[in-house]
């Protein structure tokens, strides 16, 4: 083999694939020491699933990254084939050439990835080039393969990844991020068209671009929308053995039209392992993700439940648990909330008291937008209505305040609408309540939470949101900024006949020393006025 191959499968120090910057939040690149995480635990999969057997120890074994960017997947897997199949392959040029031509497959995202992603594999961004360690492709793509296609509109939107019109249809010489995997009606007919051949790939593994639109918040004429998914569903359809991504962890209780696919996870019991990384940066570094990213081991024969494991700090916050993810309608982050979760379900089952998201307002509670300013004083306003907005308070005609008007006369606490004081805990979960008297309305930047008769349930409801039990159930159903009514659903919907604290929930509800102690972990205390503590 030449020298040049030779030298590059040492292995060299520094990686350069550990050194390049991010193409955006949307097109993240995986750190190798990641990529390597997930290898591991695909091989450990495997091997359960093989009687032991060593996964890079096998020639027929096939692997496909459908999002390729850096091609680190593929040079990691490549790497391990290559040390495993040294008996059963000793020749090393024969050994590499196999790996490349029959093992490892790949689908670039943009031009630039695609050549990117030879270089890391190949050695050469043409795979039949005088430098690849590749002997007998036909083709400079060999078979990590990127060809520019286009979206296709139905009307202003495109029919597989609903990609805004005026954003996306773009010039010859842009790229226009329809990605292949997912802009198909068939995929299987696809990778026929890709790899010249009928394909059956027992891996496929790769981290998906995230996102179309703005990076990480609102795109012009609309908001990002979430694609990750989509590659998700096309990798399971292609029936593979094991399917191993790195997403945003957002699915797990919100997230624009994820609805369907969060379904779909939870009640999917081939799903055999989930790592979560509530902090971002702890897996990719320098990279801000909102709600963490996570990554699943999906195996074909599995039927079980799912071991969920949360690293904080470099290290697990509990030993790994095994349970059902499709227990509850969303996905119960931390091992640690669940037996917390239960009890509380269970005693408010019994009392049968509900939950408080029925009585938590939509958005736009009165239908007032955030940057909607009323007059400085009342003067003038016949029926005028204190408003509570965002640049403080204004007031409005009643005859001029669109819905529910009936409101207006009654106590109403609100919180606002989004709260985001970054990924690290103990954390506040949302903003101070506000008590809002009779004859107010507010803006949509708040939302009422509840409304009474009387000024003395008002306080006491505000003294239970300030309480950490209340907020902790909260943050079981929050991993983003947002806040609307469905945030409340694992909360009791207590009567207002006292002043609730934090220790007559724990002994309603039976919490103990340790669970009280991983509360006060994660939720920070809330005095009744904002600077308290």
């Amino acid at each position: 083999m030449s020298g040049q191959a030779n030298f590059t499968l040492r292995g060299r120090n520094p990686d350069v694939l550990t050194c390049i910057a991010n193409l955006s939040n949307d097109e993240v690149f995986t750190p190798p020491e990641f990529a390597n995480r997930m290898l591991d635990r695909l091989a450990e999969a495997w091997a359960a699933n093989h009687s032991g057997a060593n996964l890079w120890a096998d020639k027929t074994v096939t692997f496909l990254d459908p999002c390729t960017k850096s091609g680190v997947f593929l040079r990691e897997i490549t790497s391990r084939l290559t040390k495993g199949l040294a008996n059963e392959i000793p020749d090393l040029e024969k050994r590499v050439n196999h790996i490349l031509t029959r093992q490892v497959f790949g689908i670039g995202i943009t031009k630039i990835t695609s050549l990117l992603a030879r270089r890391s594999v190949y050695c050469s961004k043409h795979a039949k080039g005088e430098h690849s360690i590749a002997k007998s492709f036909a083709s400079d793509d060999g078979n990590i393969w990127y060809m520019r296609i286009k979206h296709t509109w139905d009307g202003d939107k495109c029919k597989y990844c609903g990609a805004n019109r005026r954003d996306y249809d773009r010039g010859a010489g842009l790229e226009t991020h329809a990605y292949a995997f997912i802009h198909t009606d068939n995929i299987k007919t696809r990778l026929v068209e890709i790899f010249g051949g009928k394909m059956q790939f027992d891996v496929i593994i790769g981290n998906p671009p995230y996102q179309l639109g703005q990076s990480g918040g609102e795109a012009v004429g609309g908001f990002a929308m979430p694609i990750y998914q989509d590659f998700v569903k096309a990798a399971k359809s292609l029936d593979p053995r094991f399917v191993v991504m790195v997403t945003p962890s957002r699915w797990f209780a919100g997230g624009r039209g994820l609805d369907e696919y969060r379904g779909e996870m939870l009640a999917d019991k081939r799903m055999r392992a989930l790592v979560d990384f509530p902090d971002a940066k702890e897996a990719f570094p320098g990279t801000q993700i909102k709600g963490g990213v996570s990554y699943f081991l999906w195996d074909n024969s599995w039927n079980d439940a799912c071991e969920v494991t949360t690293i904080e700090g470099g290290k697990p916050t509990s030993p790994p648990t095994k349970r059902f993810l499709g227990a509850y309608d969303v996905l119960v982050r931390r091992n640690e909330a669940v037996p917390i979760l239960e009890k509380v379900l269970k005693v408010n089952s019994k009392d049968g008291f509900g939950n408080l998201a029925s009585k938590v307002s939509a958005i736009q509670p009165f239908s007032i937008r955030t940057n909607f300013r009323g007059a400085e004083t009342p003067k003038g306003i016949k029926n005028p209505v204190r408003l509570i907005g965002n640049g403080g308070e204004s007031f409005i005609a009643r005859a001029d305040v669109p819905r529910n008007d009936s409101w207006i006369d009654e106590w109403k606490v609100l919180i606002g609408r989004a709260y985001g004081a970054g990924d690290g805990f103990p954390h506040q979960i949302f903003n101070h309540p506000i008590i809002a008297k009779p004859g107010t309305a507010c803006t949509e930047t708040y939302l009422v939470i509840n409304r009474f008769k009387k000024e003395t349930e008002a306080k006491r409801f505000a003294g239970l949101l300030r309480t950490r039990f209340v907020r902790f159930l909260v943050s079981l159903r929050k991993n983003t900024q947002d806040i609307y009514n469905e945030r409340f659903q694992f909360v009791p919907d207590l009567p207002m006949d006292r002043e609730w604290t934090d220790e007559m929930l724990y002994k309603k509800y039976g919490i103990t020393k340790n669970e009280i102690e991983f509360i006060n972990s994660m939720i920070r205390p809330m005095g009744e006025n904002e600077n308290d503590e």
